[in-house]
């Protein structure tokens, strides 16, 4: 497992990754987590610490948080089951400086109303904060719930994308 750490607005991003021959800059990220998340991962024995590896994620990044770019081209290399999988592809479709909320994101995948809780969930074990952009997901009433970087995280994200 390659990693690295980058400064950001939110605090020092934990960024893994893995080699790829397909992935912009060579490498495909497996987690971007923030500082105190719960679960994060932690760098481990035989893990390799390699900024270079993750140039073309530090460089979209940088230009994400000064407002220079509204989404990510990076490939990404995370399991999940199928249901998590649509889940986080139905997130990836959310546009930037919008928000959508947790029934209505059920709805496109088809999924009943009862399973609210489980995109919910889903959206709880997203490994790649701010690039797959869980942050736009809100409550039905559009009060800013649970976010695992954090829910002032998520306001800063949410104002950033709409211009403030």
């Amino acid at each position: 497992m390659l990693w690295t750490e980058v400064d950001s607005p939110l605090g020092t991003l934990l960024l893994t990754g893995v080699p790829s021959v397909d992935a912009p800059g060579g490498t495909a990220l497996c987690s971007l987590t923030v500082p105190g998340q719960k679960n994060a991962p932690v760098p481990a024995t035989g893990w390799q610490r390699e900024p270079a590896a993750f140039a073309e994620a530090q460089r979209q990044l940088a230009a994400y948080f000064t407002g220079g770019a509204q989404g990510f081209d990076l490939a990404f290399a995370v399991a999940g089951t199928e249901f998590r999988r649509r889940v986080w592809d139905a997130l990836d479709a959310v546009p930037y400086g919008a928000t959508t909320s947790y029934g209505e994101l059920a709805a496109r995948i088809g999924a009943p109303r009862a399973a609210v809780r489980a995109v919910g969930g889903a959206i709880g074990a997203n490994p790649l904060l701010v690039l797959r952009p869980c942050h736009r997901v809100i409550g039905a009433d559009g009060a800013l719930t649970g976010y695992a970087g954090g829910l002032e995280r998520k306001r800063y994200l949410l104002a950033l994308e709409a211009g403030a």
